[in-house]
């Protein structure tokens, strides 16, 4: 993409100059939105650039100039006012735990695209696909807390938005020719509601892949491990990978080394890494390994796990008819029903569609459009 053919758009840094566009705002009936964050960077991330895009507009709003976010809290609130993303997720946490922000009347156009069997939902794919239109990745992971921001920053942060608009179109256009328009809307309400994760005192071993497998003990030393790399984390001011790698920690759990030597035959520790820290780690492989038995860490069972035969049959038949309907549909199965959404119809056994309505996570369009055939399968099951 040349120069010429970026979007314009209006760089906001003023309290007073956002206070005019949120009444601009108030008055559009559609607005597509991204965000730039600083999560590469420090401990605690934030959003450090919005963008919000129009059929006629495109905005870049610095929020760390502008010190009061406050007159954009009724524009995302707005029913009326559709606010298209992609891959709201991450951005509808942000914007709540930064601003306080509501999202309403959302529609995520990555969503869209997994329901039209799409293979490739990354937003540069779609706009490719859909625009013939490439971005420069390079900025992607900048530092976005930094100021000055260069031209090509923030040219590069506004071209995803100045599409979603145009995008949404014709993703639900699609949609609607399949008869899964109101899919995506109630999956993207619901998305919509989704908030920012709270450890609070909860074991840091149980956001950690791969812990599930790994007996007590290892648990007790990989949590004093994750521990230390928070705590050092904090300090500096910098992500949980900047200071130690997820594969090094497991294999850390895993052998539980106990003198420099032992770290040094862990592939990817480095001399300078040992020096650093070693000596910490050590310690904190001890500690876990002080622990008595009674005290030891579980990982919580999940209930697929005390499944009776009865209820593994409805299981095995729940995915099976699962693939093929995801086959007829052209869309990846967990489309159709996740994992979790299948073991929790298997459980409930309901013998009619509304039956459906009780069990949790179940979708309105999901009993509508396939209640009958599920409860027929899980008769003809047992």
């Amino acid at each position: 993409m040349t120069d010429q053919t970026w979007p314009e758009y209006t760089f906001v840094e003023t309290d007073a100059d956002l206070r005019r566009v949120a009444v601009q705002l108030r008055k559009e009936p559609a607005i597509g939105v991204d965000l730039e964050a600083d999560s590469m960077f420090h401990y605690q991330e934030k959003v450090c650039l919005l963008q919000i895009s129009t059929d006629g507009r495109n905005i870049v709003i610095d929020p760390l100039s502008v010190r009061d976010l406050a007159p954009l809290r009724p524009v995302f609130a707005d029913d009326r006012i559709r606010k298209v993303f992609h891959g709201a997720d991450y951005d509808i946490r942000s914007l709540y735990r930064d601003f306080g922000f509501e999202v309403h009347s959302l529609f995520d156009t990555q969503i869209a695209a997994r329901f039209l069997g799409v293979r490739e939902i990354g937003l540069a794919s779609l706009l490719d696909e859909k625009f013939h239109v490439s971005s420069d990745k390079k900025y992607q992971k900048k530092d976005w807390s930094q100021r000055p921001l260069l031209g090509p920053m923030l040219r590069y942060a506004v071209q995803d938005s100045s599409y979603l608009l145009p995008l949404a179109r014709i993703l639900e256009d699609e949609l609607r020719k399949k008869g899964r328009l109101f899919c995506v809307e109630e999956e993207s309400e619901l998305l919509s509601g989704v908030r920012p994760n709270s450890s609070g005192n909860r074991p840091f071993f149980l956001g950690f892949k791969g812990a599930v497998g790994l007996d007590p003990r290892s648990l007790a030393v990989l949590e004093e491990i994750l521990r230390f790399r928070d705590q050092l984390a904090r300090r500096r001011d910098c992500p949980h990978f900047k200071i130690l790698g997820n594969s090094l920690i497991m294999e850390m759990a895993r052998i539980k080394p106990m003198t420099r030597a032992d770290l040094s035959g862990i592939r990817g520790f480095s001399v300078k890494l040992i020096d650093q820290m070693g000596r910490s780690l050590i310690e904190k492989v001890k500690e876990g390994l002080r622990l008595p038995d009674e005290a030891l860490p579980t990982y919580p069972k999940k209930s697929w796990e005390r499944l009776r035969s009865r209820e593994t049959r409805r299981v095995k038949a729940l995915k099976n008819w699962r693939e093929r309907l995801g086959g007829k549909w052209g869309v990846d199965p967990s489309v159709v029903c996740t994992n979790a959404q299948i073991l929790a119809i298997a459980l409930a056994n309901p013998r009619k569609s509304g039956d459906m309505q009780s069990i949790t996570d179940i979708r309105k369009w999901q009993i509508k459009l396939l209640g009958p055939d599920i409860c027929s399968l899980l008769q003809e099951t047992g």
